[in-house]
């Protein structure tokens, strides 16, 4: 059945005509002045065939030029944009967005039929708000939390950029910084992203793009339930002073009956038990990494047992199978009283504590009078200063004749008042020199040796010889 521009057929009064494009935010390009050209049956559309209005703009500076690829009836049965092809809502392309969604694709893709179903297809929508898809997917357009966990909130320009030029590559572009294309080298050829077909990802099949996010959506975390079954209580972590207890009773009823909500303030947590273990799986499903309260991610986690507690040999209620080769356990050691200085554990048959160590004797200070009953406490010996030999004193205690006193007086601060009937002590004036010591001037011993230095020989000096009045050695040879 011919679709050609110049075929006169009944098919032509279905050719599109549209004052403007379904885009995406990131297609659409950042630009709020934007220029486009529109030309009216321009180009075939490439998945039903039929001529359509097409449009061509620039999104931004240095970008590349973009155009729409599909007619307006082929995008709003999918919900995508007519250029990049990805859900106007997240994002994604339409193989991710229908695993998620669990649709299957029902568009026939042989000539005859899939131009009647688009006539079908577009009487239906014509009859509905344009503002929602048709199709399965208007029935089936449900929030989802895997399309929560991979949409795409923010625009991304960068697929806006010029295409790598091949002359480049080849390094044979002349152009310079005036090039149009990127001068850049291009990927893996062996890269699956290198190869994609604009039909697959109409379709949903074979897309590698959709393959890579089904990928990594397969490696997001997980809340697994724990084996106990007995375990019905949620951990709810990241709560501050604006989250109340009764907020989140309002958030987990629905979920099924609640046993009871415990707050913890200070650790910032609460635990949430239900009734039954259905329902805490059901909110555990529902909540992890999912509930935002009052601005703030909740962590949701399950509870721990609340068993018997760990006792020796055993973790956690389980009986541990023992090492063999290790040594056995030490006794403890016997318990002792503080107050009983038991030191060699010995027992005490008659009941009465031992008798407290006796304290050491107070030690004169240096200098003090003897204490009474107590022997006078001697300076001790010194050796004699270096450089002096000498015979020991008569006795043969040491270098040094003993001291004209026994003991030295104590300072002034620490004298008291002396004793009745004592006269005080005869000592000299504090500016008398001590005695057998001269009084006089210190004895002129003569000038200090002169040193004498290398550098100063005056025979080295050249002239000083002469005007000394000495003559240099002569050396051997040399004649005057």
């Amino acid at each position: 059945m011919a679709t050609s521009k110049t075929a006169n057929t009944y098919n032509r009064q279905n050719w599109e005509d549209a004052e403007f494009p379904i885009l995406c935010q990131t297609c659409l390009g950042d630009n709020p002045y934007l220029r486009m050209m529109k030309e009216k049956y321009g180009r075939e559309c490439k998945i039903c065939a039929r001529p359509f209005t097409i449009f061509r703009w620039c999104p931004g500076a240095r970008m590349r030029f973009k155009k729409t690829e599909v007619c307006q009836t082929c995008a709003k049965m999918k919900n995508i944009c007519q250029t990049c092809l990805l859900d106007l809502e997240y994002g994604l392309p339409v193989q991710v967005r229908d695993h998620a969604l669990g649709l299957k694709d029902e568009m026939p893709k042989s000539d005859v039929n899939k131009e009647y179903y688009t006539q079908n297809a577009e009487r239906e929508l014509a009859n509905t708000d344009s503002s929602n898809p048709g199709g399965s997917l208007g029935k089936a357009n449900t929030p989802n939390d895997l399309l929560l966990k991979l949409a795409r909130t923010a625009p991304y320009y960068k697929r806006n950029r010029p295409h790598i030029c091949s002359f480049w590559v080849k390094g044979e572009c002349k152009r310079g910084e005036e090039c149009p294309y990127r001068h850049e080298m291009p990927t893996d050829p062996n890269d699956p992203l290198a190869d994609q077909n604009i039909k697959d990802r109409f379709y949903g099949v074979n897309d590698p793009v959709a393959s890579k996010l089904l990928d990594r959506a397969s490696k997001l975390p997980s809340l697994e339930p724990p084996p106990d079954k007995a375990i019905t209580t949620l951990y709810v972590g990241g709560l501050d002073g604006r989250v109340l207890e009764q907020d989140l009773r309002d958030h987990f009823y629905q979920f099924g009956e609640i046993r009871s909500i415990t707050m913890v303030p200070k650790q910032q947590c609460a635990f949430v038990c239900f009734t039954n273990r259905f329902s805490a799986e059901t909110a555990a499903e529902n909540s992890f990494n999912k509930l935002i309260m009052k601005g703030r991610r909740l962590k949701i986690l399950w509870g721990k047992s609340q068993g018997a507690k760990a006792t020796p040999g055993r973790e956690g209620g389980a009986k541990l199978t023992p090492v063999p080769g290790l040594p056995e356990a030490l006794p403890p050691p016997p318990a002792s009283k503080p107050e009983e200085n038991n030191f060699f554990n010995l027992a005490s048959t008659s009941g009465i504590p031992l008798p407290p160590l006796p304290m050491p004797p107070p030690q004169p200070l240096m200098g003090a009078p003897p204490m009474h009953g107590q022997p006078p406490l001697m300076p001790p010996r010194l050796p004699p200063p270096p450089g002096q030999r000498g015979p020991y004193p008569p006795g043969g205690r040491g270098p040094y004749p003993p001291p004209p006193h026994r003991f030295m007086p104590p300072p002034p601060f620490m004298r008291g008042p002396p004793p009745n009937n004592i006269p005080p002590p005869n000592l000299p004036p504090p500016n008398m020199p001590p005695p057998n010591m001269p009084r006089g001037p210190p004895p002129n011993r003569g000038a200090p040796p002169t040193i004498h230095y290398p550098s100063q020989d005056p025979h080295r000096m050249g002239t000083g010889g002469k005007e000394q009045g000495l003559n240099p050695p002569t050396q051997p040879g040399a004649t005057s």
